[in-house]
């Protein structure tokens, strides 16, 4: 048990619309161990997002726990969350919330000045992990209004990782991303997922999928199955067949 990083027990999610109540998730059990790649699959409206919001903190259940490192975050108070996320946890949403007044850079390392106070540091490693997910260094100074999409969401999944959070949270990554660019973005999670950080990520994409070890499938709320398929292996194509016969499965 003590390599299990983060616990949900009895997860439920209630929304109500006067009258009407709307059960997202549903008594979920969940463990996710330290350095596991977990990704969450199913149909939209199935609660993939509102699941990886409840995991995160940035949502709290309606009923039911989840802990972390053993101690019970549902629990805390936003403040105290905050905290908590800001210590321990990346964030890549489908909105990338760059702050529009501040270039690239800066977007970065005042991410990372939240928990360090060396800025040169934060700096050359923004520098790398820029370069690794295909950003030119001629993008430093720009501001987000100047970029791509593909170019804010690179920019916004490094912002994630400079911190080394335990865990990164990610819905639906490379969305935005063309196959170059998809690619660099998944080798450097791979990359840090096989330093021993944690990833629990959203997504509709079996080539994203694939890089995970272990596919969490939801139903209307509820985890139906899942495929453990071990650690990646760029060469390993029988990932690809377990992964869509388990997708075929389940009705994908």
């Amino acid at each position: 048990m003590e390599d299990i990083i983060l616990k949900a027990e009895m997860l439920c999610k209630t929304y109500s619309n006067g009258s009407v109540m709307q059960h997202v998730l549903k008594n979920m059990n969940i463990n996710i161990k330290k350095g596991d790649f977990t990704v969450i699959m199913g149909s939209s409206g199935s609660g993939k997002s509102t699941l990886l919001y409840a995991l995160s903190g940035m949502d709290k259940p309606t009923l039911g726990s989840i802990a972390f490192k053993g101690e019970e975050i549902s629990k805390y108070s936003n403040d105290t969350l905050a905290i908590f996320r800001r210590k321990h946890c990346g964030f890549v949403f489908q909105q990338m919330y760059l702050n529009d007044t501040m270039s690239v850079l800066d977007n970065i390392i005042i991410s990372g000045l939240l928990v360090s106070k060396d800025k040169k540091a934060i700096a050359q490693k923004a520098k790398e992990l820029l370069v690794k997910v295909g950003m030119t260094q001629e993008c430093y100074n720009k501001y987000p209004s100047q970029l791509s999409g593909g170019e804010a969401q690179r920019v916004a999944i490094v912002r994630a990782l400079i911190n080394s959070p335990e865990i990164v949270f990610a819905d639906e990554p490379t969305g935005a991303l063309n196959s170059t660019n998809s690619t660099n973005v998944l080798d450097v999670m791979t990359d840090i997922n096989a330093l021993g950080q944690s990833i629990i990520m959203v997504t509709h994409d079996m080539k994203t999928a694939r890089r995970a070890n272990r596919i969490l499938y939801l139903k209307d709320g509820v985890i139906i199955d899942e495929l453990n398929i071990g650690t990646y292996a760029k060469d390993d194509n029988s990932r690809h067949n377990k992964l869509r016969e388990f997708l075929e499965r389940m009705g994908w």
